[in-house]
């Protein structure tokens, strides 16, 4: 639905809505287990809300195209991922609460092993801690030199992540990655896209030139890997364009940036899934969107550990009663995309969906996996178009075609269930 309309159809009212995002929740069966991830673990509580629920799949860009967790993420939340394709540098610089400016030219990086011969042996390097990573961030700002017109920034985001900012005069992120998304393979080179994007890959590649000597004599973190070269352009917020005072919920920087950028308020220093569960409970009465995320339904899938994932699973359906409680209008539970064990990555097969409300149409799915969901009534949808379901399902969407336009509808005295912000916008 066009942004157009939907503007004119929003109403604001007092009902609250979870999205429980489990990231790469989707699977595939892998010999000997028994099925999918989800169709192996024990799920009482999941399926027990599925079976009070509306269900379906969620394709999150194209059919057959593989997400990253950026458009996976800005799709769940109403945006064209074609469209709107944010690097992963301002995900999270914005996550760490990074203040990038206009000027700025922001990337993710992993630290990653290399062997004798260049060639990446460890996309993660061991998922170094967190203290590491700052250990060596530090080592990288005090011996890196680039020119001098030009300002460096190397944070730390949490275990193998860090983010590297550029800001200077003439920058641009249309940059290849130099990260080869697959072991046995040497980093690429920061190739420009665009002929102004030149003189920042010849930084870039400076840059890495310098860090490889820094690096030499680390164990384990002796390589870069950066992607996601990009600056921010901004965004609409949730509550200018839903109507929604909206809370994320998340332990990971990246997800807490892509909250920051879409003007959520973000609840800071969580730890574990309790103290979410803890801060969503304290919250309860100060919003009405909550964006609960798992991430290590993901990790789990990129390592290729099937159990594991499995037990991520089967802890969140443990806790969804405590996650519940609250008493929500509309429950959501989805993912971002598929990160099947089976690949040890992300992958773009469909993805389980269910939506909870008191006037949602239940279905016969009985348990929440991708092949029981297939059933379901809701069928086959690009993400971007589950915020328009959810606000549907919360009453939040006045009918459309009731004015026959938003002039008439001013000049009538009526604004037809919009509120006045968004009748004077």
């Amino acid at each position: 639905m066009s942004t157009e309309v939907l503007d004119r159809l929003i109403i604001e009212n007092d009902t609250k809505i979870l999205f429980l995002i489990l990231d790469g929740l989707g699977g595939l069966a892998m010999e000997g287990q028994g099925g999918t991830e989800l169709q192996v673990a024990r799920t009482p509580n999941l399926d027990n809300l599925a079976s009070r629920s509306s269900c379906g799949l969620l394709t999150p860009i194209a059919p057959g195209i593989t997400p990253g967790s950026g458009p996976g993420h800005f799709a769940l939340f109403g945006f064209d991922p074609i469209k709107t394709n944010v690097g992963r540098g301002v995900q999270e610089a914005a996550g760490i609460g990074f203040p990038l400016q206009d000027k700025d030219v922001a990337a993710r990086f992993n630290f990653a092993t290399a062997d004798k011969e260049g060639k990446i042996i460890d996309r993660r390097a061991g998922r170094i801690s967190t203290e590491e990573n700052k250990r060596i961030c530090e080592k990288l700002r005090q011996n890196i030199r680039l020119n001098p017109e030009i300002k460096m920034f190397i944070e730390t985001v949490r275990e193998h992540r860090g983010v590297l900012v550029l800001r200077g005069e003439g920058l641009s992120g249309e940059i290849k990655d130099t990260d080869p998304q697959q072991i046995g393979l040497s980093p690429l080179d920061p190739v420009p896209i665009h002929p102004e994007a030149v003189k920042t890959a010849e930084l870039v590649k400076e840059f890495i030139i310098q860090a490889k000597e820094v690096l030499a004599e680390e164990e384990k973190a002796n390589a870069l890997l950066l992607r996601g070269f990009a600056k921010n352009t901004g965004f609409s917020s949730m509550e200018e364009r839903f109507g929604l005072e909206a809370v994320a919920i998340a332990l990971y920087p990246m997800y807490k940036g892509i909250a920051h950028l879409l003007g959520m308020d973000v609840i800071p220093d969580l730890e574990n899934i309790n103290e979410q569960i803890e801060a969503l409970k304290d919250n309860f009465d100060e919003f009405d969107f909550f964006f609960f995320h798992v991430k290590h339904t993901d990790s789990r899938g990129e390592d290729g550990n099937f159990i594991e994932k499995v037990k991520v699973i089967e802890e969140v359906d443990k806790l969804l009663p405590d996650i519940l409680a609250p008493n929500f209008d509309v429950v959501v539970v989805t993912g971002d995309h598929s990160t099947p064990a089976k690949m040890a990555g992300h992958s773009w097969h469909e993805l389980p969906l269910l939506i909870s409300a008191d006037i949602c149409r239940v279905d016969p799915v009985a348990k929440f996996d991708e092949i029981s969901c297939i059933q379901g009534v809701l069928g086959h949808l690009y993400t971007k178009d589950l915020m328009t379901l959810t606000l549907a399902h919360a009453k939040r969407l006045k009918k459309y075609g009731a004015c026959r336009s938003l002039n008439h509808a001013e000049l009538s005295g009526k604004n037809c269930g919009t509120t006045e912000k968004n009748r004077l916008s």
